[in-house]
């Protein structure tokens, strides 16, 4: 069988650090586990013709979320011996996931594998916005000293109402991380909690419209689906508490990117954090990049070290099952006999 590793590049990086192990040099460790029964790994970071031409005979793909490339209908159409789709990571919206469903490809990520790397993320994001923390630093790095300008856009977290849309695994580690902090805090969700895990983590539901009108902060934690994209649009920005600040660590797209410009250039929103781009990885002249006021990530959140073993561990156990025709672990699953089994896309995809 042949198995192809679509990974980011780890460079020099990789010769001294053993613990990349999402570079396509260290291949999440699956280079002896193959060999050792003969099977063929092609680990990767290119993409275009280059790619295309290693997928089409391909078994399996592995691929970390959009790094380097997007797993298509038409490229999943090519690979006539396709059988299994695994997402080095959490998120699998990077593979067309109706056109595996229509090809009976199995789809899986290692679920739960980052999603503490994320919410600390989350909340490091949340504070520098807050605090205005980035022009902080990059004036002292300028050599400045001017605390009137700093000041005047600082504010301390405590008493601020928080929104969090998407209370699953990581909204939930958000949550319980900011609790601390004496906010309100509300949530969006297709599932609401029980009263018990409401109370637990001291967040209270509210309609997605009611949510954005009365928060000061909002973090995304929602997968990208046909229901989630562009949630975000102009007219939900725009609906935001003027002053309000925005964290996205779910998927780029959910926020539309010419709008977002627009509310933070007009001072309607006062920050915009992300670890998330569309497209990604992004171009240079992305918007997103040079826009007022925002604390960008490239996308390293659930990237961790710590993150990037769990990740590997949960990829070596979804090929050593494959191979011995055992079942991948069930909350691994996404897409499984034709359909998208997942809970957190089966509700958008059956509305789709």
């Amino acid at each position: 069988m042949k198995f192809v590793a679509i990974l980011y590049p780890g460079g020099e990086s990789a010769k001294s650090n053993p613990e990349l192990w999402n570079c396509a040099e260290l291949a999440l460790g699956l280079r002896p586990i193959l060999a050792s029964r003969g099977h063929t790994l092609v680990s990767t970071s290119e993409t275009g013709p280059a790619l295309d031409s290693e997928l089409v005979d391909a078994d399996v793909v592995i691929a970390t979320p959009f790094w380097p490339a997007y797993i298509t209908k038409e490229r999943i159409e090519r690979a006539a011996k396709l059988k299994l789709l695994l997402t080095a990571g959490v998120g699998s919206d990077h593979f067309d996931l109706a056109a595996a469903a229509a090809r009976n490809v199995t789809v899986a990520e290692i679920t739960g594998s980052n999603v503490v790397s994320v919410a600390e993320h989350v909340v490091m994001q949340v504070l520098a916005l807050v605090r205005n923390y980035i022009p902080s630093y990059q004036q002292v790095v300028a050599g400045g000293w001017d605390i009137a300008a700093l000041a005047t856009r600082a504010h301390d977290l405590e008493d601020k109402t928080v929104g969090i849309v998407g209370m699953g695994r990581i909204g939930q580690r958000v949550a319980a991380r900011l609790k601390p902090f004496d906010v309100r805090m509300f949530y969006y969700d297709n599932r609401r909690l029980t009263t018990a895990e409401e109370q637990v983590l001291g967040a209270r539901y509210a309609p997605l419209d009611a949510l954005v009108a009365a928060c000061d902060v909002i973090s995304i934690n929602a997968p990208l689906t046909p229901g989630t994209d562009r949630l975000f649009d102009r007219e939900r920005l725009a609906r935001m508490k003027k002053g309000a600040y925005l964290v996205n660590t779910a998927r780029g797209r959910i926020v539309d990117t010419e709008a977002l410009v627009e509310v933070l250039k007009s001072g309607h929103l006062a920050g915009y954090a992300g670890d998330v781009w569309y497209p990604q990885p992004a171009p240079r002249d992305h918007p997103w990049r040079t826009m007022p006021n925002h604390a960008m990530t490239p996308h390293i959140s659930g990237t961790t070290l710590e993150a990037q073993r769990r990740i590997a561990e949960g990829i070596q156990d979804c090929v050593t099952r494959f191979l011995d025709g055992r079942p991948l672990e069930r909350e691994y699953l996404i897409v499984d006999g034709g359909k998208v089994v997942s809970p957190s896309y089966s509700y958008a995809y059956s509305k789709a």
